[in-house]
């Protein structure tokens, strides 16, 4: 019995210990509660997009990496080095992982409105106007082809807004525009199909309710260095 138990103890450390080296990538805590957002972003969304599909990027991003060199890298080295030659795999899900932790920390309970000093600044000097930055950010969400994200990034230390395909980003060296992103949507329809359906447009218009300003200022302050 004794010989057993020994034998038994051994093999879950070992595995413990495997998955520990495997478990690279994790997911850090939704920064608030799932209904947090509402009426904008739902909760039943929330707990689908965060706990499932979120986690599911994960999980398949530990399995593409494991016995590579990428398994060794951090997240935004990860996506730095993303390139034609990267494996599918650990293309799409490291996108999704990056992409889903930025975009949970762009948004915030009790937030919206509209940005304020330097980046407000900025915007009107590149946009016209904050209005006509929305405008553009929406229909580069709204024209998005099929799934990807709409983003605002910061490339010369100028602002532009771009759009990617599926669960790619700007830091991506495959990106078409490449820059610092500082504000970001998720136009997959797992993001907005449960409230708004087909109407992405509408879930467009909700998010300005519950974007982090401050966030986004403090992205703009660092990448505009």
């Amino acid at each position: 019995m004794t010989t057993n138990f020994l034998r038994n103890a051994l093999v879950v450390v070992l595995t413990a210990g495997s998955l520990q080296a495997i478990a690279q990538f994790t997911q850090a805590p939704l920064p608030y509660a799932p209904e947090a957002l509402e009426p904008s972003i739902d909760k039943a969304t929330m707990e689908i997009h965060y706990g499932r599909h979120h986690k599911a990027y994960i999980t398949n991003l530990n399995t593409a990496v494991a016995g590579k060199p990428e398994e060794k890298l951090s997240i935004d080295a990860l996506v730095k080095g993303i390139t034609k030659e990267t494996a599918p795999a650990i293309r799409n899900n490291g996108g999704g992982h990056w992409n889903h932790t930025f975009f949970w920390n762009i948004m915030a309970p009790g937030k919206g409105g509209m940005p304020s000093g330097e980046l407000a600044a900025a915007i009107t000097k590149e946009f016209g106007s904050f209005d006509e930055f929305k405008n553009k950010f929406k229909a580069a969400g709204a024209g998005r082809f099929g799934s990807g994200w709409a983003w605002l990034i910061v490339k010369d230390k100028k602002l532009v807004i771009t759009s990617t395909p599926n669960q790619d980003n700007p830091l991506m060296p495959v990106a078409d525009v490449q820059g610092a992103p500082i504000l970001g949507i998720d136009v997959w329809e797992h993001a907005y199909y449960l409230k708004y359906q087909n109407k992405r447009p509408d879930y467009l218009d909700a998010f300005w309710n519950v974007v982090n300003w401050d966030k986004v200022a403090e992205l703009y302050a660092a990448a505009s260095k």
